[in-house]
């Protein structure tokens, strides 16, 4: 498929992005309403950034398969900053800015910072991010309900890992079978699928899945053969009984606080770290794409602004390009960015309409489905393919994985990024010195940039050089050389005669002219 898909291409695509846009609507409903419980804000806040994210930044963006809304990422910082500022709607004020902010990073050409993310660091945050859905998610697919259901966070009370074992204690029988079989299905689904042509090849698994969790719970309600599942255990959407009642759960920004210093901070806060978040989940997108597309980051930096601005103004939390959506997209068969826009209009559309229906869908079925989804994340031959490549990738992806789990996802990247560095490092210290001899003659040849992290190693070698040796030292394919070293060669060349050493310099006129 060509970069920029034609209209022929849309129409093509249409059955593939339809059915990814009903995958994507099905993982995204309880991740908005989670978001924004988790965040203190108003649960239709998560739904309007939801469709904000589908609709607007769909149609802004040039990126493919990325799938925008509220991100767990944001939920501390959303949290921290409802409670330092006078209201809601001076939050809202504070999106609107931070969108601003984004445009103006966009036309800067902030998006650049993406591309200095190491892939075995992006491959870790993608493995990260499965793990986090798995251990997440188990407890409803056991029935424990008692914390939201996040992407890409740790839940309010404890941590991941003290909620999943304790829900083993904790474990509804009706919303296991209902998650357990929902599971099944999905899988059994999903090969069933394969090689298969007409219209089972686009009727998805996870909308079976639910459709088969909403009858089953009817049956145990009709039937009495298990107690039916109520309250915390199904989906809770804002209902209105007309209309205006809908409409009134818009809000709209206090324009008075445009003077509060705090809003202001608040607005660069979120416009970074936002900002942050959509390039690293745009470099895992452009990733998990089987055709290898790149997003102009740039662009995208000028949806996501677009997006925060539109969704302050209309009373939504701010939006951020989300892996666990896009993942799920590109898992789902989307082939265009018409797929992110048929969710963002579907969920707008469902929640205005149905959301009595939508009310009846157990969490455990939606729990399977992301579980299912966090699995295709964090495959085990993943791991196995990174040991094969060597420590220099292995660890760095390991690392950033443990340290997302252990932090969060910008301090878990920047730790993973920090592990990469150290390896080029040391890969540098190996290859810009190489120290060879035979006899009592010795070749010392610098490559490439030669630093003051080579301090060691040079002098090392130099100060092993025995009495009447021949020593050469090949400068001549070293682009860079820093005072440092030139100082231990100088240093070597004045006392190298008391030792009875003769050294060459070996170079090209063009290139290093300090050393003689």
């Amino acid at each position: 498929m060509p970069t920029t898909p034609t209209f022929k291409d849309y129409i093509k695509s249409l059955p593939n992005d339809l059915t990814a846009s009903v995958v994507v609507f099905l993982v995204a409903l309880p991740l908005c309403l989670g978001v924004a419980l988790a965040s203190n804000a108003p649960l239709f806040s998560g739904i309007i950034a939801g469709v904000i994210g589908g609709i607007v930044v769909g149609l802004a963006s040039r990126s493919h398969l990325s799938v925008s809304g509220p991100a767990a990422g944001l939920t501390a910082i959303v949290a921290g900053s409802l409670a330092m500022l006078p209201s809601f709607e001076a939050f809202l004020l504070a999106v609107v800015m931070a969108g601003a902010i984004q445009l103006i990073l966009g036309f800067s050409k902030a998006g650049v910072i993406g591309d200095f993310v190491p892939g075995s660091v992006i491959k870790g945050m993608l493995a990260a991010i499965g793990l986090i859905l798995l251990i997440n998610q188990f407890p409803h697919l056991l029935g424990d309900d008692s914390q939201f259901e996040t992407d890409e966070g740790v839940p309010r009370k404890g941590n991941i890992f003290s909620n999943f074992f304790f829900a083993f204690t904790n474990i509804n029988t009706s919303a296991f079978i209902i998650g357990g079989l929902a599971l099944l299905l999905n899988i059994f689904w999903e090969k069933f699928q394969k090689g298969k042509t007409g219209f089972i090849r686009f009727v998805p698994g996870p909308l079976l899945m639910v459709i088969i969790g909403v009858a089953m719970n009817q049956l145990f309600q009709t039937q009495n053969w298990l107690p039916a599942l109520t309250g915390e255990h199904l989906v809770i959407l804002p209902m209105a009984n007309n209309p205006t009642e809908f409409f009134s759960f818009f809000t709209r920004p206090d324009w008075s606080q445009l003077g509060n210093t705090a809003v202001l901070t608040v607005a660069v806060t979120l416009a970074l770290v936002a900002s942050l978040e959509t390039l690293l989940s745009i470099e895992a997108v452009d990733e998990l794409d089987p055709y290898q597309r790149v997003t102009p980051t740039n662009r995208e930096l000028k949806a996501q602004g677009l997006g925060n601005i539109i969704s302050g103004l209309l009373g939504g939390l701010p939006v951020t390009s989300v892996i666990v959506r896009s993942s799920a997209n590109v898992n789902s068969g989307a082939k265009t960015k018409m797929s992110t826009i048929y969710h963002g209009t579907l969920l707008l559309l469902c929640v205005a309409l149905i959301p009595a229906l939508l009310n009846q869908i157990p969490k455990s079925a939606l729990a399977a489905v992301l579980i299912f989804t966090g699995y295709k994340l964090a495959k085990p031959s993943l791991f196995v393919g990174f040991y094969k490549k060597g420590w220099n990738q292995f660890l760095p992806f390991v690392g950033t994985i443990l340290a997302i789990l252990a932090t969060d996802l910008l301090k878990g990247v920047l730790i993973g990024i920090g592990i990469a560095i150290i390896f080029i490092i040391r890969s540098n210290f190996k290859s810009a010195v190489i120290i060879t001899n035979e006899a009592d003659k010795y070749l010392v040849r610098l490559r490439k940039d030669v630093s003051f992290f080579n301090k060691a190693i040079l002098k090392q070698g130099l100060e092993k050089v025995p009495t009447n040796s021949y020593v050469i030292i090949d400068v001549s394919r070293a682009d860079f050389i820093d005072q440092d070293i030139i100082e231990i060669i100088e240093d070597f060349q004045k006392h190298a005669p008391l030792e009875n050493i003769k050294v060459e310099i070996k170079k090209n006129p063009s290139s290093i002219s300090i050393l003689t």
